[in-house]
């Protein structure tokens, strides 16, 4: 079971899932969708993050997960690290912020763990705001032109664009396009949109290339990814 809620403006959502420790198909598969997420198990108490990841990610995780999704580019300013020292990671809490007793023990006491992640999520974003330029890069990365003339539009070298992408998203711009294209063209595919008018409208040249970027990305064919 997995159920996704909209959060304050500053997060992309919280969401939770509950797999059965006995279910034969509990394996979860996570794919990239340049977010990082705040992560609390109440089963064993474990706080941990999920960095934006460049590959499918097979989550063996049982019992609940209760989470704040951060839209891409946020999450590692509230984390105090370099987005690219996330990437592909699973990292426990305590060792980007040191201690956590006492989040965990409201969280522990919650009637709702999500709002408090939440709470605690807007309340350091606040504290540790994102670079202002990564949402340009963001909102403007799939524009053609590519790096120099991303670089160009937003007035920096193309070394320096470089830099501020791997440390606001964990990707250089390049990854950074390719892996928000796959995102958008799967919401596209799960909302029951085709999958040649999905590759049309997310800029693959054809259907061919949109499954060739899905298999490399998730590891399965897009069908199977979507449940079609």
């Amino acid at each position: 079971m997995y159920r996704e809620r909209r959060a304050h403006s500053g997060l992309r959502c919280v969401w939770r899932r509950e797999v059965d420790a006995g279910a034969v198909d509990g394996e979860v598969r996570v794919v990239p969708d340049g977010c990082t997420d705040l992560l609390f198990s109440p089963g064993d108490g474990r706080l941990f993050v999920a960095g934006p990841d460049t590959r499918a990610h097979l989550s063996a995780e049982s019992g609940a997960l209760h989470a704040v999704r951060f839209p891409p580019g946020v999450g590692p300013s509230v984390f105090g690290v370099p987005g690219v020292e996330l990437r592909d990671r699973r990292v426990p809490l305590d060792a980007l912020w040191g201690p956590v007793d006492a989040l965990l023990d409201r969280l522990l006491t919650a009637a709702d763990p999500e709002v408090v992640l939440a709470r605690e999520s807007v309340r350091r974003l606040r504290e540790s705001p994102p670079d202002p330029v990564a949402r340009v890069i963001a909102a403007t990365v799939a524009r053609p032109g590519g790096v120099a003339g991303l670089a160009d539009g937003i007035g920096l070298s193309e070394r320096q664009l470089r830099r501020r992408s791997a440390a606001a998203f964990g990707y250089g711009p390049k990854v950074l396009q390719r892996v928000l294209r796959f995102d958008r063209a799967v919401a596209l595919a799960r909302a029951g949109t085709g999958f040649a008018e999905t590759a049309a409208r997310t800029g693959y040249a054809d259907q061919a290339h949109l499954s060739r970027e899905v298999r490399e990305l998730a590891g399965v064919p897009l069908g199977v990814l979507v449940g079609r």
